[in-house]
């Protein structure tokens, strides 16, 4: 009876946040609604197996996320400039990433090229970058979400941090490595 009324309460706390999260990695608003849908239902069906879950918040991001690379891994590889046309992504979607998140690490971008630019990090770079500026989520609970260190994640946010910065003022078709990065630095 405990596990069910805090399921509920993680439930209205965490859908939206958990929504946001599925949009901009999938950037398909349906696909989105059910990815998050998919996660309460299989945390629902954990919670019936008489399972417990002290801390709700990781176990659904955990569960989120499996659920993004399962539909990741069912996607054939399309270009992002193609899915973004397609799907025809308004102007402006991701404002409130650029006026809140970003500002944080001092610089904006364009809010289409955001998302390019991203879409072009490295994953174990984008994945606590979107955590950390998107999710608004501390590096203690990446941590604890990925089960990682807190300083991993640390470096890991800083690195994609510096990344963005050194890619931003290049075309998006073209982006610095990380081994570039380094050449850069060592100048």
């Amino acid at each position: 009876m405990k596990q069910e009324k805090a399921y509920l309460e993680a439930f209205e706390k965490y859908a939206d946040v958990l929504y946001r999260h599925a949009f901009f990695r999938v950037s398909d608003a349906e696909r989105a609604k059910d990815i998050v849908s998919d996660t309460f239902m299989r945390t629902w069906d954990y919670i019936g197996k008489g399972n417990t879950i002290d801390n709700f918040r990781p176990f659904l991001y955990r569960t989120l996320n499996h659920l993004i690379i399962d539909e990741y891994r069912k996607k054939k590889t399309e270009s992002l400039d193609s899915i973004l046309n397609e799907r025809d992504v308004p102007e402006g979607v991701f404002d409130e990433l650029i006026e809140g998140s970003l500002e944080e690490v001092e610089f904006s971008l364009d809010a289409k090229r955001i998302p390019l630019l991203l879409e072009q990090m490295p994953k174990k770079h984008q994945e606590v970058v979107l955590m950390r500026f998107v999710d608004g989520l501390l590096p203690a609970e990446i941590a604890d979400i990925l089960g990682e260190p807190v300083n991993t994640v640390s470096v890991r946010i800083h690195r994609g941090v510096t990344w963005l910065r050194k890619n931003a003022d290049l075309p998006v078709s073209y982006t610095m490595t990380d081994n570039e990065i380094r050449k850069k630095r060592k100048k």
